[in-house]
């Protein structure tokens, strides 16, 4: 993909990230290119490179994201870097270079030596044994500021999709109805609140060329309880039953039906918060993203586990 000199933006992503750009100490006149960086679902993430101009040596790239329209609606900036800088220093985040807080914009080093993981990857078991050891170190650092559980983020969104006229699923009453089984049967049995991402698609893993892990976007972390970082690692990666009882094991030091059980039944709230966060991106976003596609998706995932006929069973196990 080409580079963009600065001044040369002329779409409204383009304009928009210069505009940021002016703003950056020590870069308000230096010469500046760039270039898109693909992923983000509710970004524009750019690559940086300073010293691009004629006869100037180029300096390090770094890696800046520009805030999507409505991500304030769920995304609280000052808690996202604090979560970063904590990723950093726990071994496995990104440097942090700088945060401008005016723009909710967080400036990276760009990891040249670092590609974003697919599915494809954690098919690999060191690769997966890698990620588990990255997601216990953020997990078992201190408290976060910001505590946020999984049922403040799906009656938030709830919520929101109401306020922003967003689409409902037909089954709605049905839905809710598991989730609140759920949400008595976890609080009766205790939440373990520690440091999560709270988003760990695979993309949000840098694998380096010896399969080492580092951690990437904190948008949405918080003091969560902590089965549902894995359940919601184990939702994206759609693992088969006998991985997920790998990892289990390799997170927890061994293999526990209740946990188990625990893990089950946040993985379907796990679907239904994304599912209906995608219906207030649908409504809202300007990226050209399939929110819709990508919600059906999610809440036809929570629907198997909400049906299934082991749900009674999983919730007396919690």
């Amino acid at each position: 993909m080409s580079w963009t000199r600065r001044g040369e933006g002329a779409s409204p992503p383009e304009q928009a990230l210069e505009a940021i750009l002016a703003r950056i100490p020590g870069w308000a006149d230096a010469p500046l290119r760039y270039r898109p960086v693909s992923g983000g679902i509710s970004n524009t993430n750019w690559r940086v490179q300073a010293g691009s101009g004629a006869g100037d040596e180029a300096g390090a790239d770094v890696f800046l994201k520009v805030p999507g329209r409505g991500t304030e609606m769920f995304i609280t900036r000052a808690a996202a870097h604090e979560a970063s800088r904590r990723a950093e220093a726990c071994g496995f985040g990104v440097a942090v270079l700088d945060y401008l807080p005016e723009d909710g914009v967080e400036i990276f080093a760009f990891l040249e030596s670092f590609r974003a993981s697919s599915n494809l990857d954690f098919l690999r078991p060191g690769v997966r044994h890698n990620a588990v050891r990255a997601l216990r170190a953020f997990n078992d650092s201190p408290a976060l500021t910001l505590t946020k559980t999984i049922f403040d983020m799906i009656e938030e969104h709830v919520r929101q999709v109401d306020t922003v006229g967003g689409r409902v699923p037909q089954d709605t009453a049905f839905l809710m109805r598991r989730y609140g089984e759920a949400k008595a049967a976890l609080l009766a049995s205790g939440l373990d609140l520690v440091p999560c991402m709270n988003d760990t698609l695979a993309g949000n893993f840098m694998l380096d060329a010896a399969d080492q892990v580092r951690l990437v976007d904190f948008e949405y972390a918080s003091n969560n309880e902590r089965a549902y970082e894995l359940a919601l690692w184990f939702d994206e990666m759609a693992f088969p039953a006998d991985v997920e009882r790998e990892m289990i094991e390799a997170y927890w030091g061994r293999w526990d039906v209740g946990v188990a059980a625990r893990t089950q039944v946040l993985k379907a709230l796990g679907d239904l918060k994304w599912a209906t966060w995608a219906m207030i991106q649908d409504s809202v976003s300007t990226l050209d993203f399939d929110y819709y596609k990508y919600g059906t998706w999610k809440l036809s995932r929570a629907r198997t586990l909400f049906h299934h006929p082991d749900w009674p069973r999983w919730l007396r196990l919690l």
